[in-house]
């Protein structure tokens, strides 16, 4: 055999066997058929559940941005309320400034009053101000003292109603509705402002029943 071949040959085998013992002794054991079935299988396992959380990462984003939009929507229809309520303030204030004034004066006015009789009930819209109002508004209660006619008597008589508790700052619109005796026929109402219930008189005045 020529020298040449058996040199190839020889250095064939040593590079063989020099791999052979390298990854035997230095690289990872080599995988059984069962092994690398059940890594690609783990794999792919892993390739699935990362694509979920990716759909869920894109779904929860794009539910974020919703959310963040619907909160910006929020923010400036709250903004554009509260500036329409500022303009309607403003204009119910001029409208409470140019009623009349209360002939009687007082701590509180009572510029408007309007009761109306129905259903043995006394339907109320009042309106009171303050001259010089401070930044807290003024609690107290107003009373309404109703005269008319009662079944059964001839004379007029009068009937006092629950009060009713107030707060009122520059101006307020008091409304509601309180009941009647029964068989009681209203003619005209005082309206009593006070501190509190049977406490200091603020304001006064006597308005007709329709």
């Amino acid at each position: 055999m020529p020298r040449w071949l058996v040199l190839l040959l020889s250095g064939i085998a040593i590079g063989a066997g020099g791999v052979v013992f390298v990854q035997e002794r230095y690289l990872p054991p080599r995988l059984s058929a069962d092994a690398s079935t059940r890594l690609r299988t783990s794999f792919e396992q892993a390739e699935s559940e990362r694509l979920r959380l990716k759909s869920e990462l894109g779904d929860t984003a794009k539910r974020l941005e919703a959310a963040l939009g619907d909160k910006k929507r929020l923010a400036d229809e709250l903004g554009a309320s509260r500036e329409t309520a500022v303009r309607l303030r403003e204009v119910a204030s001029s409208l409470a400034a140019s009623l009349p004034p209360d002939p009687r004066g007082g701590a509180v006015e009572v510029r408007a009053a309007r009761f109306t009789a129905e259903g043995g009930t006394l339907a109320y819209d009042v309106v009171l101000t303050r001259d010089r109002a401070g930044s807290k508004p003024l609690t107290g209660v107003m009373q309404l003292v109703v005269t008319g006619a009662s079944s059964g008597r001839g004379a007029d008589t009068t009937a006092t109603l629950k009060p009713v508790a107030i707060s009122v700052g520059d101006y307020e619109s008091v409304r509601g509705r309180l009941p009647l005796p029964d068989g009681f026929k209203p003619r005209q109402t005082t309206i009593n402002v006070l501190d509190r219930v049977d406490g200091k008189l603020l304001g006064r005045r006597v308005m007709h029943v329709k």
